[in-house]
């Protein structure tokens, strides 16, 4: 056989034997037979939340167990063919073979990846708030770029994006953004991007032609569903409504429909301009709040796993994560899993998938050491 169908195959096998360890695959079998066996009751939906949690276990289950089984299938035909081909000395299909198999060899590989989604809250939406760090005009254009950067990601990869809240710089830039991503899964990849991004260049508002470093922060939090109780004292809570930007002329807001959010015991400030309407914002900010105590929570519980992996500074809110450099070279560089590229554009355009992957893939064999 070909080294390189030999390559692919060990690949795929690789993939799928790893599938079926994170699935528990005895386990999952048992489960899956356990949920089929509940949706069937007449009963289920007269309590519908509980219905609907029980069903989305069930799909996400068989979807996972379906594709393990698909790949498997696939790449034993695949095999076989090559085989054949290989017996009968005929290239053209052999060839077909290999690109049959490279096909495999990725849709394993995004299996694989997608496994890796099982935290507690990596279903869902979320939101992602940047600020810049000190530096003037400097650090807002990075924030903006930032901005850009996670909305073209998020939208090559499916998830809608709506901008909840916004603050252009005095020159240009933005002091602060947050983007609402919605989609399945958004905050399981998403979350690996929490921490602070470098970015060094010549910059452009510079007449010298210097060249600067520039900071941004990335928070990122679930959204959280009705089934997660988060309870908050009103008491605690500080409301202010102020008067939300707009692109001038007849879409100014001429009311205080913006919302601002401080909950006092933790400092956490959210706020909302993106409605008309100040009741839809306080209700967005309120999401936001509650979202944002319950990322508080997921973090503390994985600071002590990684504690107890004498691993924590490896990620988490607070530590520089990922460097880019577009001058004197090009690099882009995450200083948590060493993955780096000379494709700065292509970063900087939404190309994150690697980073992504080699981040959830050490914070998830992080948290298996630990446990």
């Amino acid at each position: 056989m070909r080294a390189e169908l030999t390559a692919l195959k060990d690949a795929i096998e690789q993939s799928t034997e790893l599938l079926r360890r994170r699935l528990d695959w005895d386990t999952a079998g048992k489960r899956l037979d356990e949920l089929n066996a509940k949706a069937e009751d007449p009963g289920l939906w007269d309590d519908p939340s509980r219905a609907q949690a029980l069903m989305r276990e069930r799909n996400k289950l068989d979807s996972a167990m379906t594709e393990v089984r698909e790949i498997e299938s696939e790449l034993a035909e695949n095999l076989e063919v090559a085989e054949l081909a290989e017996m009968e000395e005929d290239e053209s299909l052999l060839d077909e073979a290999e690109a049959a198999l490279r096909k495999l060899a990725e849709r394993a590989r995004r299996a694989e990846l997608q496994a890796l989604l099982s935290g507690e809250a990596d279903a869902n939406d979320c939101f992602v708030e940047i600020h810049p760090g000190a530096g003037g005009t400097e650090a807002q254009d990075w924030a903006a770029m930032l901005v850009r950067m996670y909305s073209r990601w998020a939208q090559a990869s499916g998830f809608k994006v709506e901008v909840i809240e916004e603050q252009a710089g005095e020159e240009a830039g933005l002091k602060s953004a947050t983007l609402h991503v919605k989609g399945e899964n958004a905050y399981g990849w998403l979350k690996t991007e929490a921490g602070i991004h470098r970015l060094v260049r010549i910059s452009p508002f510079d007449s010298s032609g210097r060249r600067h470093t520039s900071f941004a922060s990335v928070w990122v939090y679930p959204e959280i569903d009705e089934n997660i109780e988060i309870e908050i004292n009103e008491k605690d809570v500080r409301t202010d409504t102020f008067r939300a930007s707009g692109a001038g002329g007849q879409h100014v807001n001429k009311t205080d429909s913006a919302i601002r959010l401080t909950h006092i015991p933790t400092g956490i400030v959210v706020q909302c301009q993106a409605d008309r309407s100040q009741h839809k914002n306080r209700a967005t900010a309120w999401n936001m709040l509650r979202a944002r105590l319950y990322e508080m929570e997921l973090q503390k519980r994985e600071e002590a796993a990684q504690a107890q992996a004498d691993a924590k500074t490896d990620i988490g809110w607070g530590h520089q994560i990922r460097s880019y450099v577009l001058q004197p070279y090009q690099m882009v560089k995450d200083l948590r899993t060493n993955v780096e590229t000379s494709d700065t554009q292509g970063v900087l355009d939404g190309d994150l998938d690697e980073f992504m992957a080699a981040a959830l893939a050490a914070r998830v064999g992080g948290e298996e050491e630990a446990a």
